[in-house]
């Protein structure tokens, strides 16, 4: 639990005075959430869904082409911000008209569930 400050209002015999009091608030680190490695076989599986994706070492890649630049920061934009959405950030290269996308995750080192979501949700923000 972390504190947090607030301010109240007490009302005494003096008159009203503001305090500020600490509570404690439950919150989720998410880095403390076990996220697990997939195996071969998840990760091929994972894959035949996922078609314009290749692996890549311990990660997974995709190059999307796009008229031009406007057309990949757009999709760049999007995808930054799904990636706060779901706290799972890729790598991002940005060449003018074409975009790579690259994840991974890092608590595992290797591939988790999470990188072949987010996959999937990148090819549904590209509508190149």
């Amino acid at each position: 639990m972390s504190p947090r400050l607030h301010m109240g209002i007490v009302a005494g015999g003096w008159g009203v005075q503001t305090a500020w009091h600490a509570t404690a608030v439950a919150t989720v680190d998410e880095r403390s959430i076990v996220v697990e490695k997939l195996s071969e076989s998840e990760i091929e599986t994972g894959l035949e869904g996922l078609s314009d994706w290749s692996r890549n070492g311990d990660a997974i890649q995709r190059t999307y082409s796009f008229a031009d630049f406007l057309g990949s920061i757009a999709f760049v934009n999007a995808v930054a911000a799904r990636a706060e959405e779901v706290q799972h950030h890729p790598d991002i290269l940005i060449r003018y008209s074409k975009v790579t996308l690259t994840l991974s995750t890092h608590d595992c080192n290797g591939l988790s569930e999470k990188d072949l979501v987010f996959a999937a949700d990148s090819d549904r923000l590209y509508s190149g």
